[in-house]
């Protein structure tokens, strides 16, 4: 549990840089674990990208299917392949700060955290100038003194429901059956379309989106954007 010491050094450590928006603590420091709306709903999130080739064919499923997903960008990434983080915003997905070079931040001081983002929405908005970035996540879940940190930077930090645990590639008939065995009705959904070869996430995807839309599903964006 974050201390209210902690949550104070955070806050003022960023307000020095960040401006008043964040002074007047518009942004929650609480991790979102649930989608918007209410029933069946679920939000799709994908972490480690962007990845081509794989980053651009889960663009080309969620467009065919008409879905929207938050897309949590690795730093290091996005300055290798700045072209398919604007195909992402392009497309009218939702960006995520997901640090500089997904490094495990739960033991750095709030004025590392904050150094590491900047410089990671710095590397988004030279790829994708005036990009909005609403959402951050912490490699690994490991948060610290993220969350604080980039609440007050004016990003909701952005946890998960479940992780389809596609790091290790099962199989695609695998992650099916675990998108459709472990959904409930709120769900943030934990998924990769980078860090490796994600084909079989993205044709799991592919698969099982209109097997939720028959059953009623709505595909909506996590909470606090």
């Amino acid at each position: 549990m974050r201390t209210l010491m902690g949550m104070a050094v955070a806050v003022g450590l960023v307000l020095g840089a960040a401006g008043p928006a964040a002074a007047h603590g518009r942004v929650s420091a609480d991790i979102v674990t649930a989608a918007r709306g209410h029933g069946n709903v679920v939000s799709l999130t994908f972490d480690d990208g962007p990845n081509p080739p794989d980053t651009l064919r889960l663009l080309d499923v969620l467009r065919e299917h008409r879905v929207k997903a938050v897309f949590c960008l690795w730093g290091d990434h996005v300055v290798e392949h700045p072209e398919v983080a604007r195909a992402i915003a392009r497309a009218g997905h939702t960006l995520c700060n997901h640090s500089m070079h997904h490094d495990d931040l739960s033991t750095w001081t709030p004025e590392q955290i904050a150094a590491d983002l900047r410089e990671t929405n710095a590397a988004i908005r030279r790829a994708v100038p005036h990009a909005r970035i609403p959402y951050f996540r912490a490699p690994y879940g490991a948060w610290g003194a993220s969350a604080d940190v980039s609440a007050s930077l004016g990003m909701r930090p952005l946890g998960w429901r479940y992780d389809i645990a596609d790091w290790e590639p099962p199989g695609t008939d695998v992650l099916v059956q675990r998108l459709l065995d472990r959904l409930t009705p709120g769900a943030v959904v934990l998924a990769h379309d980078g860090g490796g070869d994600r084909s079989q996430t993205v044709e799991a995807v592919d698969r099982v989106i209109p097997v939720l839309k028959a059953q009623r599903w709505r595909f909506t964006l996590p909470e606090g954007c």
